[in-house]
């Protein structure tokens, strides 16, 4: 287990360009199952969530060829069925949530898929429902085994429908519409995830042969069609990463320069931290956010205590919300951070307050935070990596804490973040990992 000591007080500066999006990269490395001829993606991270599902996707039966760091090209003419039922796909597949992506393309073109009950973060319940009843509504028949924690999902023919989906869920919307695009007749989704990595997932589909209307929004409409052919396709920058140094860089009072943003699909993450205070331009299709000595909380009109909560898109993603709490610990003003979504994932609160954050935990859903705007510093601490977004978020306050802090557990963070001490070393950090 590695362990990250880090000597905080230092002032950042200089460029850094965001990795590709993690999230979008967990749909659309499923989506090369859904033809045998060759599919071609770039700009992939390198981190471990990644590397374990193009693994898994090896060991499936898909021929992988690593181009280069962050390009790979995937043929799917066979799967090994006799891995697909092994304990040995169970352990590797249980290992990594967003695996469960690989029913839905399975589904469509083999007319059977298996996964046991995914990983992934400890953040409080994400059910899989969504995902299942969409399939059942495209005519698949759905198992599952208590004992073994094992699901199975079969149909001889999956045929178009309409559905509304009981909740707008990113990874069940991603699933439904790779088991749609090979259904027979048309398949209307209503109350779809819209976000852009939905988005990106819908074109490269759509590049392939797929036909989807609504692309966007949250109705989309899915001609089935009987086979899909190979394609390339680039991934977005991770919108989490462009948020995630926008706020180190009002934490530790720096100036840096995010390049290469995609400023057009980061959606209302701009605007939140500018109701942080943050100043920051938009140069191009960079950010270029400028050393500020404190950056002070909006209020709502009406004078109220300003709340920031989690939102299906285009509102705020829950991701975010670990980040925009630590920042608001030294911002001037006092903040409602209203985690919706999921019931654990404010718990990490505990360590900011043994660093001398003022932050008062409501419930599980919700903290208040009375910020310091940046006259008491965070003390040095302790502490562990409980996930890959509050990893993130205590590396953040480590580096603007003076001392030195600890962070143990943090291949959490390796998960959804590519070499972030290296990374940020260049730009000044001092972030040793201990191996």
């Amino acid at each position: 287990m590695s362990t990250f000591e880090v000597r905080g007080g230092r002032p950042l500066s200089g460029e850094i360009t965001p990795q590709g999006a993690k999230n979008e990269a967990l749909e659309v490395l499923c989506a090369v199952l859904l033809t045998p001829e060759k599919v071609t993606i770039s700009n992939i991270p390198n981190i471990l969530d990644v590397m374990k599902l193009i693994e898994l996707l090896g060991k499936m039966g898909v021929t992988v060829e690593k181009i280069d760091r962050h390009t790979y090209s995937f043929e799917a003419k066979n799967i090994d069925w006799d891995y697909m039922e092994s304990i040995e796909y169970q352990k590797d597949m249980s290992k990594l949530r967003g695996a469960v992506m690989v029913l839905g393309p399975l589904l469509a073109r083999f007319g059977r898929g298996y996964a046991p009950k995914p990983g992934g973060d400890k953040i409080g319940r994400r059910r899989l429902d969504t995902h299942f009843m969409g399939f059942e509504k495209l005519g698949a028949k759905f198992d599952y085994d208590v004992n073994t924690s094992f699901f199975r999902v079969e149909a001889e023919k999956l045929k178009g429908t309409y559905m509304l989906l009981d909740e707008a869920s990113v990874t069940g919307t991603a699933n439904i519409i790779m088991a749609a695009v090979l259904a027979e007749g048309t398949t209307t989704i209503y109350n779809a995830a819209c976000e852009p990595y939905i988005q990106q997932l819908c074109r490269m589909l759509c590049r392939m042969g797929a036909r989807i209307s609504g692309i966007g929004s949250n109705l989309l409409t899915i001609d089935g069609v009987t086979s899909l052919k190979g394609t390339t396709h680039k991934m977005l920058p991770d919108m989490i990463e462009v948020g995630s140094f926008i706020g180190m860089a009002a934490m530790t009072r720096s100036a840096i320069t995010i390049k290469d943003v995609s400023y057009d699909n980061l959606g209302i993450i701009p605007q939140q931290f500018e109701r942080m205070g943050i100043q920051f331009r938009q140069q191009g299709d960079d950010i270029v956010v400028p050393a500020m000595e404190g950056y002070e909380i909006e209020s709502f009109i009406d004078g109220s205590i300003m709340t920031i909560a989690d939102a299906p898109w285009p509102g705020l993603t829950p991701d975010l919300l670990s980040v925009l709490l630590v920042v608001a610990t030294q911002a001037k003003g006092t903040v409602l951070i209203h985690q919706k979504m999921f019931e654990s994932r404010l718990f990490f609160v505990d360590k900011l307050i043994d660093m001398g954050a003022q932050v008062i935990l409501c419930d599980p859903h919700r903290a208040t935070v009375i910020g310091h705007n940046h006259q008491i510093r965070l003390r040095p601490s302790v502490m562990t990596s409980p996930d890959i977004r509050a990893g993130v978020a205590l590396l953040i306050a480590a580096m603007s804490a003076e001392g030195k802090s600890v962070i143990q557990n943090v291949e959490q963070i390796d998960r959804g973040y590519e070499d972030i001490d290296l990374r940020l070393n260049a730009l000044g950090a001092d972030i040793r990992r201990i191996d």
